[in-house]
C-alpha cells in the first residue's frame, strides 16, 4: 500500500488459502489508483517462483523493485522437536525462494532498479527458541551484502531491512508462545513491538533515488535495541 501512494503499480504473491486477505490488500491498492496483480501460489516450488515473476513482469509492463518479504516462522523449545521436515519448509520459503525470485528477476531490472530483502533482529540477536528461522534471517544478511557486489556494476542496489520485534501474522500463527505473546516487544527501550505502518517507509525510501548510493546495506527498525 505504501509503494502505491508513493506512485508503484504492485503484484503480490500468497498462498491460495490467503485470498480472502489478498482480495482486501488488492482493494487498498487499486484505492489509491494504481493497479494491482495477484499471484497466489506455492514459493517453495521453483517453477511457481519463476512463473511469478513472469507473470508480474508480464502484467507490469516490466519489473523496478522487487521486495524479498515472504517467510516461515515457527517456535520450538528445542533443536530435538525440529522436524527434518519443519527445517525444509522454512529454508526453502525464507532462503531458497529468495534465491530463486531474485534469480528470476534479474535479466528484467535496468539501471536504477532495487531489490530489497527482509533480514530480521533475529540474524544479530538470535532467540533459541527460532533457530532455523534466526539462521536464514542471518543467510540473507550476507546474500545481500554479496549481491549488491555483484549488481552494483549493473546499477542495480541491494539492501537489506532487519525489522523486530513487530507485530505480523508471523507472531499470533506460531512464531511465538502463545503464553509469551501479551509481552512480545516489551523488553525493547520503547517498551512496545512496532506496527507495520512503521516499517513501510523505510521499504519505500530502499527503493527511492533517496537512496541512489545505499547498496549492501542492513536497515534497522527494532524499538532501540541497536541494532544496523
Amino acid at each position: 500500500m505504501a509503494y502505491a501512494r508513493e506512485g508503484a503499480d504492485v503484484a503480490i504473491n500468497y498462498l491460495p488459502a490467503e485470498e480472502p486477505d489478498a482480495k482486501e490488500v488488492v482493494a487498498l491498492i487499486r484505492a489509491e489508483g494504481r493497479k494491482a496483480v495477484a499471484i497466489p501460489g506455492d514459493i517453495r516450488a521453483e517453477a511457481f517462483c519463476k512463473k511469478l515473476v513472469s507473470t508480474a513482469v508480464e502484467q507490469l509492463g516490466g519489473l523496478d523493485i522487487l521486495v524479498n518479504n515472504a517467510a516461515r516462522q515457527q517456535a520450538h523449545k528445542s533443536i530435538l522437536e525440529l522436524s527434518t521436515e519443519d527445517f525444509d519448509w522454512t529454508l526453502k520459503t525464507n532462503l531458497y525462494a529468495m534465491f530463486w525470485i531474485t534469480k528470476a528477476a534479474v535479466p528484467h531490472l535496468q539501471a536504477g532498479a532495487a531489490i530489497i530483502n527482509t533480514a530480521s533482529v533475529q540474524a544479530y540477536d538470535p532467540s533459541p527458541q527460532l533457530l532455523d528461522y534466526a539462521q536464514t534471517k542471518a543467510a540473507i544478511v550476507s546474500f545481500t551484502k554479496s549481491l549488491a557486489k555483484q549488481m552494483a556494476e549493473k546499477k542495480i542496489r541491494v539492501n537489506a531491512v532487519a525489522p523486530g520485534p513487530f507485530w505480523t501474522p508471523l507472531q499470533v500463527c506460531g512464531g511465538q508462545f502463545p503464553d509469551k505473546l501479551p509481552e512480545f516487544g516489551a523488553t525493547t527501550p520503547m517498551g512496545r513491538p512496532g506496527q507495520p505502518a512503521e516499517l513501510a517507509s523505510v521499504y519505500v525510501l530502499l527503493a527511492s533515488y533517496e537512496a541512489s548510493y545505499a547498496t549492501g546495506q542492513v536497515y534497522g527498525m527494532s524499538g532501540g535495541s541497536g541494532n544496523p
